[in-house]
């Protein structure tokens, strides 16, 4: 077997140990930045990715990520942020890493070469035919992942992989496959490093184009965000008056009538007769804040016309 691009020596690896702290930082540091770009040429399977990934959720599916190592924690990095930034709900997201949660206080390698587990945790996790299941590995081949994507795929679950090496057996199990050729590691097979900053930018570019298609941005604005905190409230107060123009008190005041809504207090300050008027006005436009705002528009032309039209 050929030998994988994330267990080879990298160019810039001879002598590594005796060359002065800057001449080291700047190997590691252009490393990164070259394992970052080959993320661009992995663009058109991510955008097939993150159709799929929005086409189960609206469907009221779930995305379940699978994973050991540190490809695990740049699952949990981007799966555990998405509540947060996007308002996806909690129970629609699930995590799977080999070792369980004791992963989180010592990510021993064992648990990845433990199949049992992996089918165990899909087991566990209802895995079914709604879902969509996008497992990790930077080899590609690590067992604990190829496991839970092949029972996932068998449960009927549509199915993403995400490798830094070509011909990957996590490819095999997939619907869509997404490459990141990340160049071999400075230090040699530790993924921690280039693959997983690759691995990290596809998930959360797979995620937020996701969560476009969901329409929980608009105009580069999380419009569905869970405002928990201060910072947070303070930023939809913010986001409200930079789409509404409205004053940041008045934002405020919108935001309060409908329970932190962001759309919601938006459709407010555009002329909806009320929160509830709001809401129903998202559900007929699939949630997307541009069309509900373009109707709200309309009727108002609309009024306006029928209005001359009385008056003639």
């Amino acid at each position: 077997m050929a030998e994988m691009r994330t267990e080879a020596l990298h160019r810039s690896a001879e002598g590594l140990d005796i060359q002065p702290p800057h001449v080291v930082l700047s190997a590691l540091a252009d490393a990164q930045i070259e394992a970052a770009a080959a993320v661009k040429k992995a663009i058109p399977n991510i955008a097939v990715a993150a159709r799929l990934m929005a086409d189960r959720l609206e469907g009221g599916g779930r995305l379940i990520y699978a994973a050991a190592g540190s490809s695990g924690l740049m699952a949990l990095a981007d799966a555990l942020e998405l509540p947060g930034t996007f308002g996806i709900a909690r129970d629609r997201i699930a995590i799977l890493i080999a070792g369980g949660d004791e992963a989180l206080h010592n990510l021993a390698g064992g648990p990845e070469d433990d199949t049992s587990e992996a089918e165990q945790a899909v087991a566990d996790a209802g895995v079914g035919s709604a879902d969509c299941v996008i497992a990790i590995s930077a080899s590609g081949s690590t067992p604990y992942a190829v496991r839970a994507l092949e029972v996932a795929k068998a449960k009927g679950a549509s199915t993403i992989a995400i490798a830094n090496n070509g011909n990957a057996p996590l490819f095999d199990k997939a619907d869509v496959a997404v490459l990141i050729e990340t160049p071999p590691e400075v230090i040699a097979g530790s993924t921690r490093m280039g693959a997983g900053t690759a691995q990290k930018i596809a998930l959360n570019m797979m995620s937020t184009l996701a969560a476009i298609h969901l329409g929980h941005v608009h105009d580069g604005y999380m419009i569905n965000l869970t405002a928990d905190n201060k910072k947070l409230r303070d930023r939809a107060s913010r986001i409200v008056t930079a789409i509404t123009g409205r004053g940041k008190d008045e934002a405020e005041v919108l935001l309060e009538r409908c329970g932190g809504q962001v759309k919601t207090a938006i459709l407010l300050a555009a002329g909806a007769a009320s929160a509830e008027a709001a809401r129903r006005l998202l559900d007929g436009t699939g949630q997307k804040l541009r069309p509900a705002l373009s109707a709200i528009e309309g009727s108002k032309g609309q009024a306006t016309s029928d209005l001359i039209k009385n008056r003639t």
